[in-house]
């Protein structure tokens, strides 16, 4: 996909957003109200995880934000070993300071972009990604990160997202925007629907499902499960 993403938001304007933006993300009923059904969607990832690999010990949460995803983690599978990654300083700070609460295992922070991410190999039981693959920009970028991804997880292990997604069939992108757009309207009126649109717009640069469940087969994935899906968000995953 030969697209021109030289308008996009550079990783150090989304960072800088996201420092401004801890308080919002550190609350588990309210931090991703732009995102449909942002509670089931964090309860079936977490609770994939927990039944497929339910003994697990090592978890990376990438794009963690405050850590909400690694918290309700935790109360499933307790005592992880937590590997917490964001472009956000203040978010990490954050999450860390609410983890290691909430964990007798260790909790490691990484600042980085998530393609920079130097992962071990086979070392990981569960991996998540929240609201973080969509700033993935061109297809080698895609698949440079699904690929660490598998090879960080031990056989056995699983990788579940939650996110934006878009559409392989272009009319399907614009019945699902004015859809979102309705929702948006209600949630804080027009003048907040466009300021979520214009940062979508400027930041964002989501796939498809199919695109991305292709994807990790490609890589190597044995099963991959769509565990829900509204208009154009959508939580999915697959095992090594």
């Amino acid at each position: 996909m030969n697209t021109d993403y030289t308008n996009k938001a550079t990783n150090e304007e989304i960072e800088q957003r996201f420092d401004q933006d801890v308080e919002r993300f550190s609350n588990l009923d309210t931090g991703q109200l732009t995102t449909l059904d942002a509670p089931l969607t964090m309860e079936l990832c977490t609770d994939a995880a927990k039944y497929i690999v339910p003994d697990a010990k090592e978890l990376l949460d990438i794009g963690c934000g405050a850590g909400n995803y690694t918290l309700k983690m935790l109360s499933k599978i307790p005592n992880l070993n937590c590997t917490l990654n964001d472009l956000s300083l203040p978010m990490l700070e954050r999450a860390k300071e609410r983890i290691s609460l909430a964990t007798t295992g260790t909790v490691t922070t990484i600042q980085l972009d998530m393609r920079k991410l130097n992962l071990v190999d086979g070392h990981y039981d569960i991996v998540l990604a929240a609201a973080t693959l969509h700033h993935l920009r061109n297809d080698e970028d895609w698949e440079y990160v699904f690929t660490k991804i598998y090879k960080a997880l031990k056989p056995g292990g699983c990788f579940w997202i939650s996110d934006l997604v878009t559409h392989d069939a272009e009319p399907l992108n614009h019945l699902f925007q004015q859809h979102y757009g309705d929702y948006l309207d209600a949630l804080g009126g027009p003048e907040y629907r466009q300021k979520v649109f214009d940062y979508i717009e400027y930041e964002d640069t989501p796939r498809s499902v199919n695109y991305q469940l292709d994807l990790m087969k490609r890589v190597g994935f044995k099963d991959v499960e769509v565990l829900h899906k509204n208009l154009c968000f959508a939580a999915f995953g697959g095992v090594k």
